[in-house]
């Protein structure tokens, strides 16, 4: 699935299906800010052959940055950085037995050599994973640089504009 009709810039992988609701969050930080994206579920266990695939065609592809979200276990985001020079992303999906704990672990524990950008656990891991994949097309890309520039102004503006903790009276 792709974003739009430009080619992808960054890729959105997550270890299967039922990782979607966290990795929705990282698509549509990438749409907000007018990034191209593509997504697919790509398995570390299930289907390797693919991941291998899938990284080491990322750049010829024309990927910038790869966002990879994996739950337990976690093996998608670092398989995947160690078969490509793109910058890969890893979002923990928060798991069942462990509450993504597991997979924080699994992710941030990279050995020297293979780099992983680890962000948070679920949904805010996500949105900041689009985010940073978004600044790092930006240096290349002056109209998504824009983009996340006026993002992070709105950020800033609805914060002095309501500065009143309190819920507003009707």
């Amino acid at each position: 699935m792709q974003s739009d009709t430009q080619a992808p810039k960054v890729g959105v992988i997550m270890g299967s299906k039922s990782d979607w609701p966290v990795m929705e969050h990282a698509v549509a930080m990438l749409e907000r800010l007018g990034v191209p994206c593509e997504t697919r579920v790509v398995s570390a266990h299930r289907t390797p052959d693919l991941l291998f695939d899938y990284a080491k065609g990322a750049a010829e592809r024309g990927l910038s940055v790869i966002i990879a979200g994996a739950g337990g276990a976690a093996h998608l985001p670092g398989m995947v950085a160690s078969q490509t020079v793109l910058p890969v992303l890893g979002v923990p999906v928060e798991s069942k037995a462990l509450k993504g704990l597991d997979s924080l672990l699994s992710i941030v524990q990279m050995p020297g050599g293979i780099a992983v950008g680890t962000l948070a656990i679920g949904k805010a891991g996500a949105t900041n994973a689009g985010l940073m994949a978004a600044q790092i097309v930006g240096l290349q890309d002056a109209t998504v640089r824009a983009a996340v520039e006026a993002f992070r102004a709105e950020q800033t503006r609805t914060v002095l504009d309501h500065p009143d903790p309190r819920p507003e009276s009707e």
